[in-house]
């Protein structure tokens, strides 16, 4: 993307935009000139990132942002105290809460393992985790399955195990409405170890 043709102040517009996950160039071009169209949307959003900045932390218990502490999931006496799942990040508790399904606390590791990039225990949020098995009868890991979130589950489970908790984790498999055409040797193998019957 030619910025040279673009007074600086857009130019610096456009590369910020540039910057934010999935916005390739011509997407975060087009999202700066709207906003010089129209201003009432631009001074909004920099309200609203202004205000989430300011306001949102993590939650000291959990990892999970609030603006409240602890946040509202850790303050609710009407979860199971007994059930924990572990995430990645703070993003994935919203896409679990939307399912429903899930009644227990959360607690966010604030990443995966992935020794290549310097990031090993330390740097996650494992300590916090094990201050807070009193009561917890199981923890469910809910990483995605990528190398690094394989190797947390390992980690994660080798350590929990002998502290007595059930460890489970996750079922991965085919979406629904995939076709099994389509889909990825590991895929269809982790479709299979998670079968149940009928």
């Amino acid at each position: 993307m030619d910025l040279f043709a673009y007074p600086e102040p857009l130019a610096d517009l456009v590369m910020a935009f540039s910057r934010l996950p999935g916005i390739g160039p011509k997407t975060a071009s087009r999202l700066a000139f709207y906003l010089l169209r129209h201003e009432d949307a631009a001074r909004k959003l920099a309200g609203a990132a202004e205000r989430a900045l300011r306001e949102i932390e993590e939650c000291e218990t959990c990892g999970n942002y609030t603006d409240v502490q602890p946040c509202r999931i850790c303050a609710s006496t009407n979860r199971d105290r007994t059930l924990l799942c572990v995430v990645e990040q703070a993003r994935d508790v919203v896409s679990l809460e939307k399912t429903g399904e899930f009644g227990g606390y959360y607690h966010v590791l604030r990443g995966v393992l992935s020794p290549l990039d310097g990031i090993g225990p330390e740097q996650l949020n494992f300590a916090p985790l094990l201050h807070r098995l009193d009561g917890v009868r199981e923890v469910v890991l809910a990483l995605n399955p990528t190398v690094e979130g394989e190797a947390t589950v390992a980690y994660l489970s080798g350590l929990l195990k002998p502290l007595g908790v059930t460890v489970s984790r996750i079922a991965h498999g085919l979406p629904v409405g995939g076709d099994l055409e389509y889909a990825d040797e590991v895929t269809i193998a982790r479709a299979l170890e998670g079968r149940r019957r009928l």
